[in-house]
């Protein structure tokens, strides 16, 4: 296999087991860097394997149904690999403040269904980082945290 085709699976790897339906935070002390960096416009950046799991249980614990699933076949080139995604969830869980926009209180009961896009760069077969521009727009205004004309 060529490195892109290595790095293709483990991005695939991350994909389904850490934004899929069942999140396996085992999965962050495998394929991530220590220092690896996760960055989306909906949430601050996170570094580092322990920063990145305690996003994702929070995240999770607010929306325990959130899944994301990829939109179109990855593409790699050399350390970089691209993924299209679309996915959401329903809050459910506890008051969540994790979003720039603003706090949901407990269950609102609120649905964010959106896409995006991520380009991810990996070293020595881990990811480095993950920096995605997703349709937050949509999430927050689907959320109530915005509103649009």
């Amino acid at each position: 296999m060529s490195k892109e085709d290595d790095n293709k699976a483990i991005v695939g790897r991350w994909f389904t087991r850490f934004w899929g339906e069942e999140c396996d935070l085992s999965v962050v002390d495998e394929i991530a860097a220590p220092d690896m960096l996760l960055k989306y416009s909906l949430h601050e950046p996170r570094r580092g394997r322990e920063d990145i799991k305690a996003f994702m249980t929070g995240f999770r614990n607010a929306f325990p149904d959130l899944n994301f699933w990829g939109a179109a076949d990855l593409i790699a080139e050399g350390d970089f690999v691209v993924g299209r995604w679309e996915g959401g969830g329903t809050h459910t869980g506890p008051a969540f403040s994790d979003f720039l926009a603003g706090t949901l209180p407990q269950a609102s009961g609120r649905k964010m269904h959106f896409t995006g896009t991520t380009v991810l760069r990996l070293k020595d077969g881990r990811i480095v980082e993950e920096v995605g521009l997703d349709d937050g727009v949509t999430a927050l205004t689907q959320l109530g945290l915005i509103k649009t004309v």
